[in-house]
C-alpha cells in the first residue's frame, strides 16, 4: 500500500494551480498548506508550475522593490488567474 494520502492525490491540478499563489503568499491556513504541498510532493507537472511561478514572484519583488499591490487589485488579479485556469481546463478537455 501507498504512504500517500488519498485526499492529496485526488486534489484536482487546476484547482492546485490557481491556489499556488496563496501558497506562494502565505494566505493559507496550515490544512490548505498541507494539502496543497503534499499535491505538490506527487505532482511533477503542479511542481514545475508552482516553481515558475515562485521564479516570477521572486522577478517581482526584485524589480518592484517589495511594493505589495492594493487588496482589490489582488482579488480581482486572482479571480482572473482562476477564470484563466478554468478556461484553460475546458480547452484541453475538448482536445
Amino acid at each position: 500500500m501507498s504512504d500517500i494520502d488519498p485526499e492529496l492525490t485526488q486534489l484536482d491540478c487546476s484547482a492546485v494551480i490557481a491556489d499556488v499563489w496563496l501558497l506562494l503568499d502565505n494566505e493559507c491556513d496550515e490544512n490548505a498548506r498541507r494539502r496543497l504541498q503534499g499535491h505538490l510532493d506527487t505532482c511533477p507537472s503542479c511542481l514545475a508550475h508552482y516553481g515558475i511561478e515562485q521564479q516570477l514572484k521572486a522577478l517581482v519583488n526584485r524589480k518592484c522593490g517589495g511594493d505589495q499591490a492594493p487588496q482589490g487589485l489582488r482579488d480581482r488579479l486572482r479571480v482572473e488567474i482562476r477564470k484563466t485556469v478554468i478556461i484553460q481546463e475546458i480547452t484541453e478537455t475538448e482536445r
